[in-house]
């Protein structure tokens, strides 16, 4: 199953700070809704085992996430894929883009993902909805990190 998802969040940060954070093992752990571990495994790799529970499936993913077409502090792309056994598997990316406004930075984001297994079986109505939640949860932890 495909999905797409794109939104933006003004920051109250500079562009600097921001992709400081976004770039920053211990930031993004603290923001993805359900993240167990998220290792650096260089400088545009890491390693994540996160927990999501969608409808009546819960699973545990353990994944590699890779930074690509980095442009500091402009933005990158993020690519990853990961394995939740029996649940499914999911894999996609995003890319990110930062620039100045307000005072601060307009984040924007568009996200394109496959998902397959147990997970696709839910539709896609429930699916695209436990993602969006994920992704304004994550956002909204973000924002609070940015601004600390």
């Amino acid at each position: 199953m495909a999905m797409t998802m794109n939104g933006e969040y003004l920051l109250p940060a500079t562009k600097e700070v921001v992709w400081q954070k976004l770039n920053d093992a211990e930031t993004l752990k603290a923001c993805i809704p359900g993240c167990e571990e998220l290792t650096k495994t260089s400088d545009t790799s890491f390693e994540a085992t996160a927990s999501i529970k969608i409808g009546p499936v819960k699973a545990r993913f353990k994944g590699k996430v890779d930074l690509t077409d980095l442009d500091p502090p402009n933005g990158y792309r993020i690519s990853g894929e990961g394995s939740g056994g029996v649940a499914g598997f999911a894999k996609g990316g995003a890319t990110v883009k930062l620039e100045d406004k307000d005072g601060g930075t307009l984040l924007k984001y568009d996200v394109d993902a496959q998902i397959g297994g147990k997970l696709a079986q839910l539709g896609q109505r429930l699916v695209n909805g436990a993602a969006k939640k994920v992704a304004d949860d994550f956002f909204a932890n973000f924002v609070k990190a940015v601004s600390a």
